[in-house]
């Protein structure tokens, strides 16, 4: 590792996003274009960088800066150049020469300790003395607290942000109590903090450090989709993680809970502890369900007929006309249906695939149509929404397009994110019904604020089935409404005979019935292939891809998904995209690559975001390079094309649905990884024209009958099995699914218990 320490001659380029930068460095006489993180890094500073010299292919002999610092200038010359370099507010080149040759080599000193002496400078007043003063320093003060922030191993990054936060109180949050950086600073978790409080020399058994693990023990149990967790499993989970007793760390829950960082209920003789967030998560969705339900009448009128007989022979009527008109055959059980969602505040449409849920909501909305009424469409993920377009004919988005969502972060958030969605209850949507496809996916945040957005009087219509997998984030939203009983509900149960020909449909309610379904493959849409040889399933698994099925279901290469139930081992997501993307995309000379970690990104790759990101942006792009659409956001689950790779840059271009496109950094692409194989889970809201599911072995916690349901339905037009026909039997046998705490059917039988009284 070699040191160089010069002046920041000029900015080449710099990446805003991850800080990645190429700098033209003078040291001494030399002039040295140095490339890595120059994170807050301006013309004129003077650093100290190290790294080691690389010989580009093209741009000749660099410096690679693993790490900088910024020192303060040596002489006066070095003074002068910082002065003059835009650094300091109204401070310009003439300017700084004129400082520089009456203060010399002592400049510095001047201004940090006789800042009014600047005024003796012709054009320097002492209001903009006193400013060139504070400026230089601020700046002094943050060079001193990055410096004394990366003795702890904390990034610049990091560092600016708790800068920004904290400013000079940092050095006491830093000796006091550096857990509360994972309270107040995006990005940085427990795990971060407790790595600083070790280096600082906290003790294990603090109190500061038990009630953060504590905390950081529920929010992970968030990303396992639990809203709560019985006090117990707290207990168990939070001492494992910090190497301690459940003795030692149970009296910090009861002062969690007086400082309003915790709520803890009672639930069947189980204490049950919520975040603070997660519970009025809960508790604000059943408030607003009721009044959404309140603004169409109170809960006496919900037991009785809302409408007269006069009322529903018209609206019968109504019906029969509309059938006509539109060509809509329903059965009793979709009239039904209709004229609830026409009755009602809320109400919930479910059913299994080829019930003829699409059919009922389309007349539902044909007759919210005929009346005049505003209607939205929404679904939670983009290919969702793009379904719900093509079924119903009117424009769904996504529901945080719907919600316009703002992940700006503004100056003034110190180091915080400020995502937000512009409909609020401050703003509400300005429409008469809001249609929701696809609610299943719907967590409990999402759902909140979607319920904000509605105001009393408009109708929110729900549409899902609550046999498929719960949604990625916390909460079991659409299953908990249904069990509450409290909104109507119905619930479509009969295969229409065109759905009835498609053995994807039949095999699919089979499966959730927990009946076996015909592996003999005298199907045209529904295929089992014996094998027990992993190598012989990535055999037939290229080949059916590159080969047998585009010509099939008439589809390219990589419309084809193939689905699997486990992220490890030979059959999961992590092998299987290694196989798959050496023989469907495999590399070569005009394809760029870049390689993170274990992973290689190239040009071509089919990909998928694996969280939720509400500042990346994107655009849609026209064939002549004009963007005509612009917005922020890319969701967990979102899949796209590597279009564009940028070396000199570090960036890769995705390609999502409806041609929105994202440039990442490679300090980005954690949030990427190859979608040639995607777990089940993530499959959810979409639908492929074919669907290839390697089963041989797995956890029987993962193998049950839940995800084999969703992984069938997520099929258009054939279904294909690689594997053991017994893990398949196994599969539809084992109804266990992995419980999630909840208590959002709680709150709603709460808040509608006490209007029934």
């Amino acid at each position: 590792m070699e040191t160089l320490k010069g002046f920041v001659e000029h900015i080449i380029y710099k990446n805003p996003q991850n800080g990645y930068g190429v700098i033209n460095l003078a040291a001494g006489e030399m002039e040295i274009t140095c490339t890595g993180i120059f994170t807050n890094l301006d013309e004129g500073e003077c650093i100290e960088a190290e790294g080691s010299y690389v010989e580009h292919a093209v741009y000749g002999r660099q410096f690679k800066a693993e790490t900088f610092r910024i020192v303060p200038p040596e002489d006066a010359v070095a003074v002068e150049r910082y002065l003059g370099s835009g650094a300091i507010k109204g401070v310009g080149a003439a300017l700084a020469s004129r400082i520089v040759r009456r203060f010399g080599d002592d400049t510095f000193r001047i201004i940090e300790e006789e800042p009014h002496r600047l005024a003796e400078i012709k054009g320097i007043s002492e209001k903009k003395a006193r400013e060139i003063a504070e400026q230089v320093e601020e700046k002094k003060d943050m060079r001193e607290a990055m410096i004394f922030l990366q003795k702890y191993g904390i990034t610049n990054a990091f560092a600016i942000k708790i800068y920004k936060q904290y400013g000079m109180g940092l050095y006491k949050v830093m000796q006091e109590n550096p857990y509360k950086l994972a309270e107040d600073v995006s990005g940085i978790g427990f795990r971060i903090a407790d790595e600083i409080a070790a280096k600082i020399g906290i003790h294990t058994d603090s109190d500061y450090r038990i009630r953060s693990g504590m905390l950081y023990t529920l929010s992970q149990a968030g990303a396992e989709g639990h809203v709560y967790l019985p006090k117990e499993i707290l207990l168990e989970k939070a001492a494992a993680m910090l190497g301690l007793t459940q003795e030692q760390i149970a009296p910090q829950l009861e002062n969690l809970a007086i400082d309003r960082k915790v709520v803890i209920k009672e639930k069947d003789a189980t204490l049950c502890v919520y975040s603070n967030s997660a519970y009025y998560a809960e508790l604000n969705c059943a408030r607003m369900l009721f009044e959404l339900q309140r603004a169409f009448g109170s809960a006496e009128d919900q037991r009785a007929d809302r409408l007269t007989k006069t009322q529903r022979d018209r609206l019968a009527e109504k019906l029969k006309k509309l059938e006509k008109t539109n060509r809509m055959e329903l059965d009793a059980l979709q009239r039904r249906a209709v004229m609830d969602a026409v009755e009602n505040g809320i109400f919930i449409l479910s059913g299994g695939p080829g019930t003829g849920k699409t059919t009922t909501i389309n007349m539902i909305i044909r007759y919210f149509e005929e009346e005049g009424l505003d209607i939205f469409l929404a679904a939670p993920t983009g290919r969702a929404a793009k379904r719900m377009t093509e079924a119903t004919g009117f424009e769904a988005k996504t529901i945080h397009r719907l919600l316009e969502l703002n992940g700006a972060v503004s100056d003034d958030d110190r180091g915080s994110s400020s995502v937000h969605f512009e409909k609020n209850e401050l703003n509400p949507l300005e429409a008469d019904i809001v249609i929701i496809d696809e609610m299943s996916m719907v967590d409990i945040h999402l759902f909140q604020s979607l319920l904000k957005a509605i105001a009393p009087g408009t109708r929110l219509i729900m549409v899902g089935d609550r046999n498929q997998l719960p949604s990625v984030g916390a909460g079991q939203v659409l299953k908990d409404l249904m069990e509450s009983g409290k909104i109507a509900t119905v619930v479509l149960s009969k295969i229409f005979r065109q759905a009835g020909e498609s053995d994807i449909v039949v095999n699919a309610h089979r499966i959730n019935e927990g009946k076996e379904i015909a592996l003999d493959n005298k199907s045209m849409d529904f295929f089992f292939l014996e094998r027990d040889n992993v190598n012989v399933i990535y055999k037939h698994l290229i080949l059916l891809i590159t080969e047998k099925l585009p010509k099939y279901v008439k589809a390219g290469i990589y419309d084809i998904q193939v689905l699997t139930p486990m992220r490890k081992g030979a059959l999961g997501v992590e092998t299987l995209n290694g196989i798959l993307q050496q023989y469907l995309n495999p590399p070569a000379p005009e394809k760029p690559e870049i390689l993170h970690g274990d992973r290689v990104f190239r040009l071509g790759d089919k990909v998928m975001q694996i969280k939720n990101n509400y500042q990346l942006e994107w655009e849609v792009v026209s064939k002549y390079g004009i963007a005509v659409d612009s917005g922020q956001g890319v969701f967990n689950g979102d899949v796209g094309i590597i279009k564009e790779i940028n070396e000199t840059a570090r960036t890769i271009t995705v390609e999502y649905d409806d041609l929105r496109q994202v440039t990442y950094p490679v300090t980005g692409l954690d949030e990427l990884e190859p979608a040639y194989a995607i777990t089940i889970h993530k499959s959810q809201g979409s639908e492929y024209p074919a669907v290839i599911m390697p089963l041989l072995t797995g956890p029987k916690m993962l193998f049950n009958r839940n995800l084999l349901y969703t992984g069938v339905t997520r099929a258009k037009s054939c279904v294909t099995i690689l594997g053991s026909r017994e893990t398949v039997k196994q599969m539809i046998e084992n109804e266990s699914e992995q419980k999630r705490y909840t208590g959002l059917k709680d709150r709603i039988c709460e808040m509608f218990l006490l209007d029934e009284e």
